[in-house]
């Protein structure tokens, strides 16, 4: 009789113990409130054989070796299954631009829109090395 006692009170309590799992599986669920952020100094996308094809980096200050100073960037890269960067988007305390090149094998063809200081300009030029600058 001991037995069976105890083989009831444990099926019930695994019956509890079911009706207890399947309540908190069964409530609705609801999305976080707040929005996730992701935080890096750098992002880099990458495609099927793993070659970068876009990147997001914050270029530190620097000197050039000729004595030329550049301030911190932040800088967008799109680059082409070749690995040229195509389009670039930097933005700096002094300036921001954006530059389009040529495709892979052209080392001319590129357009670059500028604002540095209080000034901005179109430069625009084809690989036959012609070349146009727009100013207002």
């Amino acid at each position: 009789m001991k037995g069976s006692r105890t083989l009831v009170a444990l099926t019930m309590l695994n019956v509890a113990l079911c009706v207890i799992s399947l309540s908190v599986q069964l409530r609705p669920a609801f999305a976080d409130r707040s929005p996730a952020v992701l935080r890096g100094s750098a992002l880099q996308i990458i495609d099927g054989q793993g070659r970068i094809r876009a990147s997001i980096d914050v270029l530190p200050a620097s000197t050039s070796p000729n004595g030329e100073e550049h301030a911190e960037t932040v800088l967008l890269r799109l680059i082409t299954e070749r690995g040229r960067p195509s389009v670039k988007i930097g933005s700096s305390e002094p300036a921001s631009g954006m530059s389009l090149a040529g495709p892979t094998g052209t080392s001319d063809s590129y357009v670059i829109l500028q604002a540095k200081g209080t000034t901005s300009s179109l430069k625009l030029r084809n690989e036959d090395r012609r070349e146009r600058v727009l100013e207002p």
